[in-house]
């Protein structure tokens, strides 16, 4: 049985019975399990045989234990339920005697209270009784007129004297002195000893202040507290705190450094430190503030604007960083109140003008940056046309005579400044800040937008307006020789000064009127500035006359009737003519200088405009001369090489026209029998007949019947 035991008991996993058999065939001899061996079946069954028999024998007796460890767990559980149930009756027992204690501690609590409040109800009369006479043995020895008690008579004690003459003051002060005892009690109701020791507290103070002995402050100041005088003796602790506080020349950092000093110090000494502590900082901003800014912006205020408004705005700046470090402090329920007062009172004089003062100083500032500038180049200014955007499109509609009457030579000055601007924007963007620090919140828009105006003015207007017009009447007739395209470069600078405006624009005035009614007049403004340089610079589309002028001259120079009938058509050496060459190379830098000139749009309507006319230009060109058959692929040459030029513009309108232009050349080179087929082409067939013709008639073979016949 014990190695049937072992044997069933071996594995730690689950029991499987095919496993367990398997085990069991695979150790028994003969089992046929191992190799080698013969299987002997009878010996096999005689091994189950006994295995099962071993195996029940196991199981009777595991049987038996499970029973007997039943038996035995039924017994402990009737023991352990009855346990319980003993422990449960203690516990209720247990409960009672505790409801009997608490409700007796209960009575015996009710009995103590009881007995205290009659304790105290004999006890206070009769401290009031030992204290009533004590006053009257104090009062006897003031009527005759000799302190003898050593409450009086010692120095130390001047705590409890002072206790005593206040309470004695308070009691003289309410009988009527027409009465035998108002009469008697005269001395003490007068101010006389009163206000003596009243005095001798005070220098105690002062004197322990200046001792540095912290504990005999907050002693002398607690019996103060019930003096009239103790204001006083606030007023002297806020003075001598002052006392070698305001030794450098940072009034406002002397200041922060006092009050957080005072801040630790003021909580051990009073009773009620907030409101010390803001008696303090109104001494500091009434008195020494005050002083300072007024000397500060006094000396400057009538003849140096400038100087006037930056100290403005950095005694301004201070004082409310100061405001903001006090505002740690513990100063009362409405400390930002307290302090906004505070700041106002010191400075209300300054503000209330101030919008003025900024925009006279910033309209005489930005006229003499824009003189100076002017007298550097030796320009006197002229007069320019004042009429609004519609008159300006109206002259652009008309095409008439330029704002500054005939065209005048600028020497190639576009009358522009990066530094002037830079100075005026310089300008603007000190008086935005100062505009945000200084004005009141509800006029900050209407500020604001004062100051843009004056940019406007100055900048948009009297600069750049005035460089556009001057730029316009410099722009030289379409039939001048070597013109100078110099509005290109004005238009070049005054956009780039554009976003710089543009810039400004957004980062310091947008933040200024975002949330006002403000926001739409500026933006309206400065719509109405862009539109109207928009419409200047459309009128400055004469310039693309004078470089189609100058393609004309350079085409007339250089091109020679030889060229596209020449008279030996068998030793013609050349690509394309000089003139096609010197065209492109000139178109090529108008076109680059073009779009460093402009940006956006601009840049495309300016290159389709110009192109449309040099397309023009060459067409009309090539109908002026007759073609032989060498002179037509030479024309067809060139005609390519303007078709490549044509690519910079990077205008599908334009490119498509030299692509017809140069399917159009191919008439002239054309065989008579395809002249039908090519004019049926993708490119020409949509084309106008008498275009078509136009073109063919320019051969030198046109005459013939031939040809004729086949084009008809």
């Amino acid at each position: 049985v014990a190695h049937c035991k072992e044997f069933f008991f071996c594995g730690q996993e689950p029991f499987v019975a095919d496993e367990y058999i398997e085990r069991l065939a695979w150790r028994t001899p003969g089992g046929g399990s191992r190799g080698g061996e013969a299987f002997d079946p009878k010996r096999l069954l005689e091994e189950f045989v006994n295995h099962i028999q071993e195996l029940q024998v196991m199981d009777e007796r595991i049987q038996r234990k499970v029973e007997k460890l039943e038996q035995q767990c039924q017994k402990e559980a009737k023991e352990f339920a009855k346990k319980v149930q003993e422990l449960q009756k203690s516990n209720q027992v247990a409960f009672q005697h505790f409801q009997e204690l608490d409700e007796h501690i209960s009575y015996v609590a009710t009995k103590v209270c009881h007995l205290g409040d009659q304790l105290e109800g004999v006890n206070t009369p009769r401290q009031r009784a030992v204290e009533a006479q004590k006053l009257m043995k104090y009062f006897n020895e003031f009527l005759d007129g000799e302190l003898k008690s050593d409450v009086f008579t010692n120095s130390e004690k001047i705590k409890e004297a002072a206790d005593i003459i206040q309470k004695l003051h308070l009691i003289a002060q309410e009988l009527p002195f027409d009465s035998l005892m108002g009469f008697c009690c005269y001395p003490l109701s007068s101010p006389g000893k009163y206000h003596d020791l009243e005095c001798q507290l005070i220098q105690e103070f002062t004197s322990a202040q200046r001792r540095g002995e912290i504990s005999r402050m907050r002693e002398v100041a607690a019996v103060l507290l019930h003096f009239k005088g103790y204001s006083h003796c606030v007023d002297v602790y806020i003075k001598q705190c002052q006392e070698g506080a305001f030794l450098r020349n940072d009034v406002f950092e002397d200041a922060a450094i006092l009050c957080q000093r005072v801040n630790k110090q003021v909580g051990e000494i009073f009773s009620n430190p907030e409101t010390v502590l803001a008696k303090l900082i109104q001494n500091i901003f009434e008195v020494k503030l005050q002083s300072y800014v007024k000397d500060q912006l006094e000396e400057h205020r009538k003849s140096d604007a400038e100087q006037y408004l930056k100290n403005l705005y950095d005694l301004y700046t201070r004082t409310t960083n100061l405001s903001s470090k006090l505002m740690e402090f513990n100063l009362g329920t409405d400390k930002q109140t307290f302090l906004s007062k505070l700041i106002k009172a010191i400075f209300i004089s300054y503000l209330e003008n101030y919008i003025e003062v900024e925009i006279g100083y910033l309209k005489s500032r930005s006229a003499m940056i824009l003189q100076r500038y002017y007298d550097s180049k030796n320009h006197q200014k002229r007069s320019i046309g004042t009429g609004g955007i519609q008159d300006l499109k109206e002259r652009l509609r008309q095409r008439t005579n330029l704002p500054l009457g005939p065209s005048i030579d600028t020497h190639g000055e576009t009358f522009l400044s990066q530094e002037v601007v830079v100075n005026l924007l310089q300008e603007t963007k000190q008086a935005f800040e100062r505009c945000h620090r200084l004005s009141d919140p509800s006029d900050l828009p209407k500020n604001a937008f004062r100051i843009f105006s004056m940019l406007v003015e100055f900048l948009c207007t009297e600069h750049i307006d005035y460089a556009l017009e001057t730029g316009l009447a410099g722009i030289p007739s379409s039939d001048s020789k070597n013109a100078n395209l110099y509005f290109l470069d004005v238009v070049h600078q005054a956009n780039t000064i554009f976003h710089l405006f543009d810039k400004q624009f957004n980062d310091h005035l947008m933040p200024l009127i975002s949330s006002s009614p403000k926001l739409s007049e500026c933006l309206q403004k400065k719509k109405d500035i862009i539109e109207q340089m928009e419409v200047k610079l459309d009128m400055g589309i004469d310039t693309l006359n004078c470089m189609i002028g100058q393609m004309k001259h350079i085409l007339a120079a250089e091109q020679k009737k030889t060229d596209f009938k020449p008279e030996d058509e068998n030793n013609v050496l050349i690509q394309y003519t000089n003139a096609c060459v010197k065209v492109c190379g000139y178109v090529r830098k108008q076109v680059e200088k073009i779009r460093n000139s402009m940006d956006g749009k601009n840049v495309d309507t300016v290159l389709m405009e110009l192109g449309v006319r040099f397309h023009r230009l060459i067409y009309e060109h090539l109908q002026q001369y007759s073609y032989s058959c060498m002179g037509g692929m030479l024309a067809i040459c060139d005609v390519a090489e303007y078709r490549k030029c044509a690519k910079d513009f990077k205008i599908a309108l334009v490119l498509q026209l030299f692509d017809t232009l140069h399917a159009l050349c191919n008439l002239l080179v054309v065989a008579p029998d395809n002249l039908k087929q090519v004019c049926s082409g993708e490119q020409l067939a949509n084309l106008d007949k008498n275009i078509l013709h136009s073109f063919v008639q320019l051969r030198v073979d046109y005459r013939s019947a031939r040809l004729a016949r086949h084009f008809s």
